[in-house]
């Protein structure tokens, strides 16, 4: 195969790769970008920067999380091919009534993004502290070959909001 090939063949799974990125985030809610910091700056491409979004839990209304996300920058990332780092950080809030939609898992996915072309994938879990009646939501990621240690934990306590009682995770949790 030519090098004209190869290059032609990685430009379009590297397109391929982009929009299916693209597609998965509208499916999970995509979170809304806050604002970026450049961190390290480069002279012909893109700084490289920490990325700060802001999103709702799905399941359970009341509940806002915030993660920062550090962003390549330079070539790979101007193309979207770079594969991105796994420190990634999490805080989450109560932020209204705490209302649960639907039941869940402990450790059940609130949402799933791709960090790199096909490796990598950052993802944000929840579970329940049945005894503290406390959401508890992890963040981090893995690789199809290599796991990675890094990660950050955020708890929300369910607190009462106005007259009515706070709900009890530990009844939304599925068995």
């Amino acid at each position: 195969m030519s090098v004209r090939a190869l290059m032609t063949a990685f430009l379009c799974a590297a397109l391929a790769g982009s929009l299916g990125m693209a597609a998965q985030a509208q499916a999970n809610d995509d979170p809304n970008l806050i604002f970026k910091k450049s961190t390290v700056w480069k002279m012909l491409t893109p700084d490289d920067k920490l990325a700060v979004y802001g999103m709702d839990d799905p399941a359970v209304e009341g509940v806002a999380c915030h993660y920062t996300a550090p962003e390549k920058g330079g070539v790979a990332g101007m193309f979207g091919v770079a594969e991105e780092v796994s420190d990634i950080s999490l805080a989450c809030r109560q932020v209204g009534p705490i209302k649960f939609k639907q039941k869940f898992e402990q450790g059940e996915v609130m949402f799933r993004e791709r960090r790199s072309l096909i490796w990598k994938r950052m993802q944000i879990v929840r579970g329940c502290d049945v005894k503290r009646n406390v959401l508890v939501y992890l963040v981090y990621s893995d690789k199809l070959i290599d796991g990675s240690p890094k990660n950050s934990t955020s708890t929300v306590p369910i607190m009462p909001w106005g007259p009515e009682p706070a709900p009890k995770c530990a009844e939304w949790v599925k068995s």
